[in-house]
């Protein structure tokens, strides 16, 4: 199988330090710190990345099962919110929520909402991730926009 990998730098201390942070395939680096990631500061921070991660797996894992269906997706589009709090043990990811939204010609509501379900169990990030809990929302529309993944 495939290895994929990234990379990270970081100076200073916990709260006055920086980073930046790379993928492997170099399509994106970015600066991280602490504000970037506990506060609203500039910059990216791994549980963004791991939101269109899982967004990206979502719905690629939904067009095939799909497919497999005899479907053919015009578009599908997902939202992944990753939330953070306090866990026993200090920060945690605490949930995810995952908000997709797709054109499927010939499929009803309860049809793409079954599919969804099925690339929620099966997706390989949702999977990875599965020692916390992942919701859902599913539906069928024409939005051109990608689902809102706003803040709290």
């Amino acid at each position: 199988m495939t290895i994929r990998h990234g990379e990270a730098r970081w100076q200073g201390s916990l709260k006055q330090g920086s980073g930046r942070l790379r993928l492997g395939s170099g399509v994106f680096e970015g600066a991280y710190s602490f504000p970037s990631r506990f506060e609203t500061g500039a910059g990216t921070n791994p549980e963004e990345l791991i939101a269109a991660a899982h967004a990206a797996c979502f719905s690629m894992a939904l067009a095939a099962i799909l497919e497999r269906a005899g479907l053919a997706p015009t578009r599908i589009r997902t939202g992944a919110r990753v939330h953070l709090g306090l866990g026993e043990a200090g920060p945690a990811i605490t949930r995810i929520e995952i908000d997709t939204a797709g054109e499927v010609p010939g499929l009803d509501d309860a049809g793409f909402e079954a599919h969804a379900r099925t690339a929620k169990a099966t997706c390989l990030v949702s999977r990875a991730l599965s020692v916390i809990p992942i919701t859902l929302t599913a539906r069928l529309d024409a939005v051109d926009a990608i689902p809102t993944v706003e803040g709290p």
